[in-house]
């Protein structure tokens, strides 16, 4: 409008082309901007809110669509591809625990780089448009040593876990200040894609000491969580581990409209979510392979969103314990059954990151929650059956002593954690060595000290096994001084239930011989550490397969890849138990009384010409190891 005529500008058309465009870049940058954090805060637009029935997110009506992968059960390298497939799936909301044992290996020594770099699995997921629900425990259960404790706790002999004794509090705020300083930027009110945090883990089982959950709910608000707070119970734990504030959440794998009633009824007109589905189960050494039904899981998926609900598949995408981190299950059995290797978990996408029926039945069924179609399938990773290799070199256990810490001499048995090695941080996991002289033959009695299983040696050569249903054993007739051997292996500590104090290892007390009490120990710490092994690739003492060898003993082969690497599976018929390294990175262990019978190898851990593959085993050797493009878990059983 012309102010002093009255009469209408009449624009011409290449002035009216200049103002569409500004128009339009106006509102490309609105839309650029909006999810900024600077943005966001300005405009004051609302995070995951849990106020009434239904979630909101940005003020509008959300449902989270959950999966858990951990970041530290996949190569870093496969991060991308496991998430991706996430999203294709439908998936809105990526959930994962956070490992305190890994990221403080010893007091005060912290590792978030690399393959526990959290910080950059936090970015790929928002950068796929992945909202995050992040499980920083301190203990997260998981089927992982200790519960993803550090061992080091347990140096304290009073110590206890889970509670507001100091010794374990004062530890806890050391964590958290390295631990949550690195999550704050990543939150949704600063532009990041964590829309809600846990609080601890399934306490309400638990449950020793009222104060522990507030702490813990301090400790996180103290320093700098602003968003929504959950905690995760099943229904006889729900009100025990709840805090004042935080949406209560239900685990369990078999609907039972009782437990959903009850959640209304403790936490009405809130919205109902499901944070552990459980969508298979894990396996013991020496049980069945656990399976869960494809059509009973889509069953029970279909009728939890038929309700309102919100859910997370605990696991979308299992991976592997790769290492000793498994942990063992101990609840309502007498003694404890340790976890085995893969992770699998019979998840919707397989350890190798395979699509399974379950998969594809989920796909199809988010997809009708979503008003866009879901993304393409990515494709799959090629897999190889290498030729078998044939060990060319074995060095005996005893002959690897020199390659380990110095060893401890000590009038009585040290556990493993209050061994003076890793800066006084003792040992976590691995085996140890006890010797002592004995001077007669006769019976050899535990006392159940043995934690968790010991070979037992005299003068080198092998007379048995005491475990917990073995507690004593005969020791040959001999002249003279003899030296008698316990390697004891810690099989993964328990990481459920509430014995978790007493997962000191080794041996945790007296052994006696014809019921004298053995003295004057010398102890070795066998960690089975990178380092150590890389030392033992080097060294000079291998003899030749020509040799017969002794055991425990370590032995070398070379894998020679003539292509691009491809993941595969190692399996070792005719051997017994040990763990396997390949290029320095410890795959986790093998025991052929199953039902587990392959260890995944990733592609990328792998380089063209020849791999270095070093198995360190009890027992018996096949020698030479094979390779399979499928891995075998074992005669599968249903989940019960």
């Amino acid at each position: 409008m012309d102010m002093q005529t009255g009469r209408g500008v009449r624009l011409s058309l290449k002035q009216r082309y200049i103002l569409l465009l500004i128009a339009a870049g106006l509102i490309i940058a609105y839309q650029f901007t909006r999810n900024r954090p600077e943005t966001r805060k300005m405009a004051r637009i609302e995070g995951l809110r849990a106020n009434t029935s239904q979630f909101t997110l940005e003020r509008k009506p959300f449902r989270i669509l959950g999966g858990s992968i951990h970041y530290f059960r996949v190569p870093r390298a496969y991060w991308e591809d496991r998430l991706l497939k996430m999203k294709a799936c439908g998936i809105n909301t990526l959930t994962t625990y956070v490992p305190w044992n890994l990221h403080e290996p010893e007091r005060g020594v912290f590792n978030f780089e690399d393959q526990l770099d959290l910080e950059a699995y936090l970015r790929l997921a928002a950068s796929l448009g992945l909202w995050v629900i992040l499980r920083p425990g301190p203990y997260i259960c998981a089927e992982w040593d200790l519960g993803g404790l550090p061992s080091w706790l347990l140096r304290d002999q009073n110590m206890k876990l889970r509670t507001t004794y100091p010794g374990f509090t004062r530890a806890v705020d050391s964590f958290f200040d390295q631990l949550i300083k690195r999550a704050v930027p990543h939150q949704y009110s600063k532009g990041g894609p964590i829309i809600a945090v846990q609080v601890e883990n399934e306490y309400g089982t638990y449950a020793k000491d009222e104060a522990y959950m507030p702490f813990i709910k301090e400790a996180l608000l103290s320093r700098g969580i602003t968003e929504q707070l959950l905690t995760s119970d099943n229904k006889e734990g729900l009100t025990l581990g709840a805090v004042k504030g935080g949406l209560e959440t239900l685990n369990f794998q078999k609907l039972d409209m009782s437990d959903i009633k009850y959640l209304e009824k403790v936490q009405p007109q809130r919205p109902k979510m499901v944070m552990e589905y459980w969508s298979g189960w894990f396996d013991v050494w020496g049980d069945l392979h656990h399976v869960f039904s494809a059509d009973e899981m889509l069953q029970v998926v279909t009728a939890i969103l038929k309700l309102d609900m919100s859910i997370n598949l605990y696991m979308f995408h299992g991976g592997t314990n790769f290492g000793f981190m498994s942990g063992a299950l101990a609840h309502r059995l007498p003694t404890p059954k340790a976890m085995v290797t893969s992770y699998d978990y019979d998840a919707p996408l397989s350890e190798a990151g395979d699509y399974t029926t379950k998969y594809h039945l989920l796909r199809n069924l988010f997809s009708l929650y979503h008003t866009q179609p879901l993304p393409e399938l990515p494709s799959l990773h090629e897999r190889r059956a290498y030729q078998a290799v044939v060990i060319q070199q074995h060095l005996s256990l005893w002959d690897s002593l020199s390659f380990a810490d110095k060893p401890l001499k000590s009038e009585k048995p040290v556990n493993m954690e209050n061994l003076p090695v890793n800066n006084n941080n003792g040992q976590s996991y691995g085996y140890t060595l006890y010797e002592t002289v004995i001077t007669t033959a006769g019976t050899l009695n535990s006392k159940n000290n043995v934690r968790d299983r010991a070979l037992v040696f005299v003068n080198k050569h092998f007379v048995g096994v005491l475990d917990y249903k073995t507690q004593e054993l005969p020791l040959p007739d001999g002249q003279g001084k003899r030296t008698l051997s316990l390697l004891v292996e810690n099989c993964g500590r328990v990481n459920y239930g509430k014995t978790l104090d007493e997962q000191r290892k080794g041996l945790i007390g007296d052994i006696e011989l014809n019921k004298l009490v053995l003295r004057d120990f010398i102890i070795h710490s066998l960690s089975m550490k990178p380092g150590f092994v890389n030392r033992l690739e080097n060294a000079g003492q291998w003899m030749s397969m020509r040799q017969k060898p002794s055991f425990p003993s370590f032995f070398q082969a070379k894998l020679y890849v003539n292509s691009f690497p491809k993941d595969t599976f190692i399996k070792l018929p005719g051997w017994g138990k040990g763990f396997v390294f390949v290029n320095g990175k410890n795959l986790g262990r093998y025991w052929s009384i199953g039902p587990q019978q392959t260890l995944y190898v990733p592609g990328p851990w792998l380089q063209r010409g020849n791999n270095q593959v070093i198995v360190f085993e009890e027992q018996e050797s096949d020698g030479k190891i094979q390779f399979a493009s499928n891995p075998d878990y074992g005669m599968p059983v249903d989940v019960q």
